[in-house]
């Protein structure tokens, strides 16, 4: 046997994303150069590893045996970089965050320069809703959470990093009267909500219910940009973050209508258990955003002072 490294990581993204196309992208490969290593790999071994039938490639049962075994040898690989440069003096590892799915807009500005500058970080980020954020920070299987609702039955350290505002939304041919919406138009309002364990949904809910305020028709989406989008169709109304709607109302596709109560407004927060025992990374991490922090929001986020 005389296979190489590459081809041990051209193989094993071949069988996480099953196919070669996606594979290529991953890796920033030609498909022809990923076909070339794959065929090379193969040649070492007397069994199928994978068969292509039509445009698609399968892993045969020999070829998953296989690439489990890989996995485990990258991550040796992997720990043997982190070692070396660990020894160089350069802070190295994974840095595991789960976020909210609207914190997607707000993160990575927090965290760009971090990474960029710690070329042995690997980043690891999660983008799901707030129960399951919550849930991976309760079972220690993240460094960090970005949240905008504090967890009341978890005992966390914190770092506030900016305002979050809900505002009620919707597309450009709505036509409002009045300085603000009555509540009998609101009750009119074909709404749409995120999914259940969302915090978007619960402020929603919250404030709706605090009104006393009969919803007409409710329609449900996972995910904040499918929201965006149906909400611009004209499909119906929503309470969204403003932070991830910007350019949809900078280009008229969205409008924010005036709704006594509102924004609502919250706080963007990353957090961490008090009992976890920090590595060197997510102690340099804390550093570095406590440190730039006010000039991240300036710089990426001034623009939210005008709504």
């Amino acid at each position: 046997m005389n296979y190489t490294l590459h081809q041990l990581e051209v193989f094993l993204k071949t069988y996480e994303l099953q196919s070669v196309t996606k594979a290529s992208e991953a890796l920033y490969l030609t498909q022809p150069a990923v076909s070339i290593q794959l065929k090379k790999f193969q040649e070492q071994f007397k069994i199928p590893l994978f068969e292509v039938v039509g445009r698609k490639i399968y892993i045969t049962e020999f070829g998953v045996e296989v690439a489990q075994a890989v996995k485990k040898i990258m991550e040796e690989v992997k720990a043997i970089d982190y070692k070396a440069l660990s020894f160089q003096g350069e802070l190295a590892g994974k840095l595991k965050i789960a976020i909210v799915s609207t914190a997607k807009y707000v993160m990575p500005y927090f965290i760009s320069d971090f990474i960029n500058e710690n070329r042995g970080v690997d980043l690891i980020m999660d983008v799901t809703n707030k129960a399951n954020v919550v849930r991976a920070l309760e079972n220690n299987e993240v460094d960090f959470a970005m949240i905008s609702t504090i967890p009341k039955k978890l005992k966390i350290d914190r770092i506030e990093l900016m305002k979050n505002e809900l505002f009620m939304v919707g597309g450009k041919n709505y036509k409002h009267k009045g300085k603000y919406l009555s509540k009998t138009e609101f009750q009119k309002l074909p709404l749409i909500y995120r999914e259940q364990g969302s915090a978007t949904r619960l402020a929603m809910e919250n404030f709706i219910d605090s009104r006393k305020i009969s919803t007409y028709k409710k329609m449900e989406l996972t995910s904040n940009e499918a929201l965006k989008q149906a909400v611009i169709s004209g499909l119906g109304y929503s309470i969204m973050p403003l932070i991830g709607i910007k350019n949809a109302i900078s280009m008229g596709e969205l409008q924010i209508i005036p709704v006594k109560g509102l924004p609502i407004v919250t706080n963007w927060n990353l957090v961490w258990l008090s009992s976890k025992n920090m590595s060197n990374i997510s102690k340099k991490l804390i550093e570095h955003i406590n440190t730039n922090k006010q000039v991240l929001i300036d710089k990426h986020f001034g623009w939210l002072d005008k709504y």
